[in-house]
């Protein structure tokens, strides 16, 4: 039986300092163990520093840019055909490519060590606005697989 999707998108609040509803579901993402008002903290700090950083546009918009530049066109899944299973580049949804995005972001600044988590967000959101980082890699891995294995794009039905 198919999992009852969620009623997530119809509750998500947009954030208090911007009203983005892309950076109210960012912070909920980065949450952990419920704490969200850390989440928050961490990044509104990590906005600031983006503010900073870079005087030509509102930290909003390089944070909105940046998951931008990380979404997927195209993903590869696996597919069983005839006992073999391949791996079929599919086009990706908007929702999953925000999903995706958020998720490779997190991971990336996650994985960098030795810094506070908002200096670390804020490095690896202004890495992906200038379309470098950890999580334009991971884009950029799976647009390869995508492009290797396009032979069996024909089993997309």
């Amino acid at each position: 039986m198919a999992k009852k999707a969620t009623a997530s998108k119809e509750h998500l609040r947009p954030d208090g300092k911007y009203n983005n509803k892309l950076a109210g579901k960012f912070i909920n993402c980065l949450m952990w163990a419920g704490k969200k008002s850390v989440a928050q903290r961490i990044f509104y700090d990590a906005m600031d520093i983006i503010t900073e950083k870079e005087k030509a546009a509102p930290a909003i918009d390089i944070f909105e840019a940046a998951v931008n530049n990380v979404k997927p066109a195209i993903e590869v899944r696996s597919k069983r055909v005839g006992g073999a299973s391949y791996q079929v580049p599919m086009q990706v949804s908007s929702r999953r490519q925000q999903s995706l995005a958020i998720r490779w972001i997190l991971d990336a600044s996650r994985g960098a060590k030795g810094k506070p988590m908002c200096e670390r967000l804020a490095a690896e959101l202004l890495e992906a606005y200038n379309k470098k980082g950890g999580a334009m890699m991971m884009r950029e891995n799976v647009h390869k697989m995508a492009d290797a294995n396009k032979a069996f794009a024909h089993f997309a039905w």
